[in-house]
């Protein structure tokens, strides 16, 4: 679940109402089709995605694909209805019973991020996917938002790209200069 949500940048709610039918490990796919919303009420609603455009089909990176095709091996009933992660005796997942059965605060001080929220997969995700060449369309597709300034929010500097764009600035500036300009 961590993996789907961090590499195909899925919110809580996508994730969540996947089903077997949703994710082609084939193709390398999942579709977003649904989502669940808990209410503060606690009752759970199961619709629409967050935008227009949350419906999508994402591409996956094919390193998590044996992950999740174990996961669907083990622990996902056989129908193509069936719900991919759930919660105990195969009832649907909630945030809060998943935070618990994954010990989520002790284990993300464990690997050295405590104030780690799962919504923080999807940001990581989406700078991933920008450090690797992804235009903010293909963001904006990948992320499930209709508006620039929503796709923006999950876009973040990195050290990596910051080095890559002075590279290629070098790069021009040395075709630039004369060449007799690199002599001592």
């Amino acid at each position: 679940m961590i993996l789907l949500a961090t590499f195909a940048s899925l919110r809580w709610g996508e994730v969540a109402a996947l089903r077997r039918m949703d994710l082609d490990l084939n193709t390398g796919t999942v579709s977003i089709r649904q989502q669940h919303v808990e209410l503060d009420t606690g009752e759970l609603l199961i619709g629409p995605p967050k935008s227009r455009a949350g419906v999508r089909t994402v591409a996956i990176p094919s390193a998590i694909i044996p992950a999740l095709r174990d996961h669907l091996d083990d622990f996902t009933d056989p129908e193509d209805d069936a719900q991919i992660f759930t919660g105990a005796w195969a009832g649907t997942l909630r945030r809060s019973n998943f935070r618990r059965a994954a010990d989520w605060t002790k284990n993300t001080k464990k690997v050295g991020f405590p104030s780690l929220r799962f919504h923080d997969l999807r940001h990581t995700g989406n700078t991933i996917a920008a450090s690797s060449g992804a235009t903010l369309r293909d963001l904006m597709e990948r992320v499930g938002h209709d508006s620039v300034h929503a796709a923006m929010i999950y876009q973040h500097r990195t050290a990596e790209a910051d080095h890559k764009t002075a590279n290629a600035m070098n790069g021009k500036i040395t075709e630039a200069l004369p060449s007799h300009a690199s002599d001592p």
